[in-house]
């Protein structure tokens, strides 16, 4: 094998390195930011369908604050208000936590809409039966909400994978700032950012599908 061979196979081979580790750093920051958001979103979408008007205006306060500023400057607030107030997070942690309030925002609307789309004379049969406010969400209303809640959620966070590049502004290296130093280092920006592409389609198509499989056994065991 001739030398310039050799260097191209050694190129590429750092290259697909830099970008796994980029791609496994892009993938368990949306993980935990999904977890975190997901909490988070739980208890805004639950706020928003309670009884008590101040739980509900405090939380359409939240998802305005979160849904009307962009992603970009929640990472920046998170990351460099976090050493005002003396906590200093360092990339990774203020991504995950500016991604788990942006998602919070997000998923606690999707989620307050399932809620609010399963008929009301299901939740009212539920109370003439006895059940409590928390009996009914879980036994009956969630799991009706949760086949109409799937797909927006599925949704949300495929561009909650991709919106993870924009961590690269606070310091933190994911797959697009990875393929952003090998590019510098190897000029080689239609093959770097190509296979940045790929992993993130790779990434996000599984979402996709397990999505689609989970509507349709969902609808299968809703027609019973």
């Amino acid at each position: 094998m001739s030398d310039t061979n050799t260097g191209w196979l050694g190129a590429g081979l750092d290259a697909l390195t830099g970008l796994a580790k980029g791609a496994a750093a892009g993938s368990v920051v949306p993980g935990l930011g999904t977890i975190g958001g997901g909490l988070i979103g739980l208890a805004i979408a639950l706020m928003r369908v309670s009884p008590s008007r101040a739980l509900r205006w405090a939380a359409v306060a939240y998802i305005r604050v979160f849904q009307g500023t962009p992603l970009l400057l929640q990472l920046f607030l998170v990351f460099f208000g976090s050493e005002l107030l003396g906590a200093g997070l360092d990339p990774y942690a203020a991504a995950v936590l500016g991604l788990s309030l942006n998602a919070g925002a997000f998923l606690g609307e999707i989620w307050r809409g399932s809620i609010q789309a399963v008929p009301p004379g299901q939740s009212e049969a539920a109370r003439a039966l006895g059940m409590g406010y928390g009996a009914r969400m879980l036994s009956v209303v969630g799991p009706q909400a949760l086949r109409v809640a799937v797909p927006p959620t599925v949704g949300f966070l495929v561009n909650l994978v991709k919106s993870t590049s924009l961590a690269a502004v606070i310091g933190f290296v994911e797959l697009t700032r990875a393929g952003q130093l090998l590019n510098n280092a190897t000029f080689r920006p239609f093959a770097i950012f190509g296979c940045v592409a790929l992993i993130y389609f790779l990434l996000c198509w599984p979402l996709t599908l397990a999505s689609r499989r989970l509507e349709l056994r969902l609808a299968s065991a809703y027609k019973r």
